[in-house]
């Protein structure tokens, strides 16, 4: 475990509030120099504490569906494993792919624009690897509420824990080749300047600012944030599914429980269960003193959970393929 000290968790902290703003703005916020924020991040990256700045870009916006597919898995070799996982690395539709431990094996979740192509894609699926599918459970992906890292400072403000919210079926932004281009480039660096997209697009800095001041008007950006390494902080991962007896509670559980500063991400989905919460926590003893609290807070209302954990990252896009 790397330790850090509380400068760094503040930079770390204001970098996932917007890590598109300047060293001299978050050295005013943590009260450091410019050049010392400057050397404090090249540190982190280093460390591999950091590792990249992304782009929250609204996909749904785009004219894009999501689906995920659950996978557990059955007759497998470790060969065969990484055979399954590759093909969905590979696979032009899917923008996250992942392994856990716990109630299912593998996770993947895909962008499509037509629903044939999720069709075809899965048909292609089943006649390699239907074998080694024991279960696989589908669900249309409808909302995804991202929460700032506040378990990473000591003391947050309660009013700022909702970060973005990435929601489907609202009206589509029309966006064009240009658009595209540029959200393709803050999605792999939100900290590129402007200068350096304008001259890689062919553009004029104005025009790129300009385009980029609509995107987030219009809520197609939601936000500039950065990926931490929280397991090298010491942080364990458990995403938690819940079942709900008591349906109507939904919204009085989640008014509760994000303003615990260990969630990081609530997501929506139909056909899978009725609440799924993410969690950064010191280990399961946390992860289960938050589950006490909660059911203990709504006894009647959570009939069952399960959960995962440990999570290997494969693949992780933030705009979906051209």
């Amino acid at each position: 475990m790397i330790e850090i000290d509380l400068k760094d968790r503040k930079i770390l902290y204001e970098l996932d509030f917007n890590s598109r703003q300047s060293f001299s703005k978050i050295g005013k916020k943590v009260g450091l120099h410019k050049n010392v924020v400057a050397y404090r991040i090249r540190r982190l990256k280093k460390l591999g504490v950091i590792r990249y700045f992304y782009t929250v870009i609204d996909s749904f916006k785009l004219g894009y569906n999501c689906f995920r597919i659950y996978i557990v898995l059955r007759h497998t070799t470790p060969q065969i494993r990484k055979e399954i996982i590759d093909y969905f690395v590979n696979n032009k539709y899917t923008w996250w792919v992942g392994s856990f431990e716990g109630s299912y094996d593998i996770a993947v979740v895909m962008w499509v624009k037509e629903l044939n192509d999720f069709h075809n894609f899965w048909e292609d699926t089943l006649k390699k690897y239907r074998h080694y599918f024991r279960r696989n459970i589908f669900c249309n992906y409808v909302q995804l509420q991202l929460f700032r890292n506040s378990f990473i400072v000591n003391k947050f403000n309660k009013l700022d824990r909702e970060k973005s919210k990435i929601t489907g079926g609202r009206e589509k932004v029309e966006t064009d080749k240009l658009d595209f281009n540029i959200l393709d480039l803050l999605a792999k660096d939100a900290r590129i300047k402007t200068l350096e997209i304008a001259k890689k697009l062919n553009s004029t800095v104005d025009t790129i600012k300009n385009r980029i001041k609509i995107l987030i008007k219009s809520n197609v950006i939601q936000g500039f944030r950065v990926s931490i390494n929280y397991s090298k902080l010491g942080f364990q991962f458990y995403k938690v599914n819940i079942n709900l007896s008591n349906y109507p509670n939904r919204n009085r559980i989640i008014n509760y429980i994000k303003y615990n500063p260990h969630l990081v991400m609530i997501d929506k989905s139909i056909g899978y269960y009725d609440l799924e919460l993410d969690f950064w926590v010191k280990n399961l003893d946390g992860f289960r003193e938050i589950m006490d609290d909660l059911t203990s807070k709504f006894p009647d209302s959570i009939e069952n959970y399960t959960y995962v954990h440990d999570p290997v990252l494969h693949k992780m896009l933030y705009l979906p393929e051209e």
